[in-house]
């Protein structure tokens, strides 16, 4: 099965409608990665099909758990989740925040090449980043656990915004040590993959 195919399948599974020129980029930006990939190191998926599974499909899965206009992508490493929801929504100003400056070089060489105007790479810590406008939804990765994910973004997620952290296995654990907030968990069905994943929503508290 093609690269093409394994991503409309993903598609259809997460009941998303794409357009072709979409589904290009997203491809296309899978070729850049692995591309970098072979001398930088930026993910350890290696292997084409994984990645779409892994990275693109695993991304677009929270799409309909985003709120708001505003998206900042915590620890974004290779562009991941920014890179796919900005490419699946337009209309979405996504910003990638990442303190590796390898990694904000490969997120700039990413918009400048797929031509995403509704991208923005800043390369900072998390804690020194004071924005002029705070965000709907703050999301993360692979960024921390959920207690210092919260902290450290504090100051980042406005005040009806909503911190969206993509786990694998239930977070028990994680979601003991929180003092603030009543987060829902949600499964996430990731067409293709066998391992489990969920998403943790949290509010600020009032």
């Amino acid at each position: 099965m093609s690269l093409d195919d394994k991503l409309q399948q993903g598609f259809a599974a997460l009941g998303l409608e794409l357009p072709q020129a979409t589904r290009q980029k997203l491809l296309d930006y899978l070729a850049l990665l692995q591309k970098w990939n072979k001398v930088h190191n930026l993910t350890a998926v290696r292997d084409p099909d994984d990645m779409v599974t892994l990275h693109l499909l695993d991304s677009l899965a929270i799409l309909p758990y985003i709120s708001g206009t505003r998206l900042l992508d915590v620890g974004s490493g290779a562009g991941l989740p920014g890179i796919p929801l900005a490419l699946a929504r337009p209309d979405l100003q996504v910003t990638l925040l990442d303190s590796s400056h390898k990694k904000s070089v490969f997120q700039r060489q990413a918009k400048a090449e797929l031509g995403i105007q509704n991208l923005e790479v800043v390369c900072s810590r998390v804690e020194d980043y004071q924005p002029a406008q705070k965000f709907d939804t703050v999301v993360s990765r692979a960024f921390s656990d959920l207690a210092e994910f919260v902290r450290l973004t504090g100051h980042l997620c406005a005040e009806n915004g909503v911190w969206l952290a993509m786990k694998g296995v239930y977070p028990y654990d994680e979601l003991a040590q929180l003092k603030d907030g009543t987060p829902q968990v949600l499964p996430l069905q990731v067409p293709g993959l066998d391992a489990q994943r969920h998403l943790v929503f949290l509010k600020p508290a009032a």
